[in-house]
């Protein structure tokens, strides 16, 4: 029992590593990675000239052949650059002072 438990573990954990790593996308070259906000559906074993175009991601997750995956254009970040580096828009004016109401 002891043996099959410690199997089991082992296989669970080299398969949920075999998803992340194809989750990641590195293997997507940066011309075809689809543009902030867009998505585009990734064919397994297709060249990158023959993907399909970038669309919206509602429309490309429900699209999604079972050979393909999603791909967000949101999820790349440029090398150098950390995601805490980005100044959300919403926190921009909260330091700083209003100026007082006309009457």
């Amino acid at each position: 029992m002891m043996l099959r438990t410690v199997f089991l573990t082992i296989a669970c954990t080299a398969g949920l590593a075999g998803v992340a790593r194809a989750q990641k996308g590195d293997d997507i070259p940066k011309s075809y990675r689809p543009p902030p906000g867009m998505c585009r559906i990734w064919l397994d074993k297709v060249p990158p000239k023959q993907q399909p175009a970038p669309t919206d991601c509602p429309t490309a997750v429900k699209n999604k052949p079972p050979n393909g995956r999603v791909i967000f254009g949101d999820d790349y970040v440029e090398k150098g650059k950390k995601p805490e580096d980005k100044e959300l828009p919403f926190l921009k004016k909260f330091g700083e002072d209003r100026s007082k109401p006309q009457d």
